[in-house]
């Protein structure tokens, strides 16, 4: 497999916490803390819709890039209650989120929906994190990398590797996710290589060695370091934790 240096990326979901002055507040304190890290390590976050907006006038000119928490796959349309990718690019989004396991597990998302969710993404001039993970019932059945495999097929079915040498995938456990259990850093590790073997498998080595794949499910500033120093783990996709600036910029830091 082709070797690439991939950049790593952190990325903050704060699902549905944060009104518009408190987020508007966490990110000026999160850019004073991480202002001195330059370009290297790739930060971002992804806040309610809401508050999209006034963060991207906020962080004009500032080393952070915002994501879109998910999208719809069509760009416009009768579809009460969702947002479309090219609205999401307007406001600003470099990133969108999709097939993260709360949709998956909520809302009834399914592996061809996160598909058609990322294409209209990509479609719109964004780039899609895609959030691949098993359950505790899954890995108790030693089911893992089959279910992983699935939804990464699922997930890239259709697109070129062109494309997927850009993306970012996240695998997040489930079991792990909100939970303070996590992945120890030889399971998070097993599973990225994994996840990138499969890649070289649909595609070749130098997409494998570029695509950036992220760690999620209770990611802290404890365990980041050991998670982040893995040779396959290529960032983290951060939950609770960055719903607090210094707790988050920890995070980030660790992947330096």
């Amino acid at each position: 497999m082709a070797t690439a240096r991939r950049r790593k990326i952190v990325a903050g979901n704060w699902k549905m916490n944060k009104t518009v002055p408190e987020a508007l507040a966490l990110v000026r304190d999160l850019r004073a803390q991480v202002a001195s890290l330059g370009d290297t390590v790739e930060v971002v976050v992804a806040p309610p819709f809401v508050a999209l907006q006034p963060l991207h006038v906020a962080l004009e000119g500032a080393p952070l890039a915002l994501a879109g928490q998910n999208c719809h796959w069509e760009s416009s349309g009768a579809f009460t209650g969702e947002i479309s990718a090219p609205m999401l690019a307007e406001l600003g989004c470099a990133y969108v989120i999709v097939g993260h396991s709360e949709r998956r597990q909520l809302f009834g998302d399914t592996d061809a929906q996160v598909n058609k969710r990322a294409k209209a993404v990509r479609a719109a001039g964004m780039t899609p994190i895609i959030c691949v993970g098993e359950t505790l019932a899954e890995r108790e059945a030693d089911q893992t990398l089959a279910v992983v495999e699935r939804q990464v097929r699922g997930a890239l079915e259709g697109f070129e590797a062109k494309d997927v040498a850009s993306f970012v995938l996240a695998y997040e456990p489930v079991w792990a996710i909100g939970t303070g259990r996590n992945a120890t850093a030889a399971q998070a590790q097993e599973v990225h290589a994994a996840i990138r073997g499969l890649v070289e498998r649909l595609y070749d080595g130098e997409t494998a060695g570029r695509v950036r794949i992220q760690y999620g499910g209770s990611v802290k500033a404890d365990n980041a370091a050991e998670l982040l120093g893995q040779p396959d783990v290529d960032g983290a996709l951060v939950g609770g934790a960055s719903l607090k600036a210094g707790d988050f910029a920890a995070i980030v830091k660790a992947a330096t």
